[in-house]
């Protein structure tokens, strides 16, 4: 069993930035994959980022060259790094844990409840 807090939202002008962070319960958590994903009103759940327990890393095309994931497996916890934000990065952001980097929602196992994430112009 896996616990997933996410901190770290909030209220950030256009262009500016945020580090979100994801903190793990659980003595396995360097064996799993991460992901971040997020959900606007009104739009479904979509994938943002995800990291494999060996680093590998891997972005939405909407978030590429402007989010950084990174994890830190001794503090047990995921980041997400977030510049240079737009106006529709605003959404809900939740951190998942699954077996292995995956796109799709159906590829991990556990999930937190979600961190704020407003982006004003």
């Amino acid at each position: 069993q896996v616990q997933l807090v996410e901190s770290g939202g909030g209220l950030v002008q256009v262009g500016g930035s945020l580090r979100l962070s994801c903190a793990a319960s659980g003595r396995t958590f360097s064996s799993y994959a991460m992901g971040w994903f997020r959900q606007a009103p009104g739009k479904e759940r979509e994938f943002v980022a995800a990291i494999s327990w060996n680093a590998n890393t891997y972005y939405a095309t909407s978030v590429k060259g402007r989010f950084t994931i990174s994890r830190d497996n001794t503090e047990h916890t995921v980041y997400l790094q977030m510049s240079s934000l737009k106006p529709e990065d605003t959404a809900v952001y939740y951190c998942a844990a699954g077996p292995a980097p995956h796109a799709g929602r159906g590829g991990y196992d556990y999930w937190g409840q979600g961190t704020q994430v407003t982006v004003s112009s």
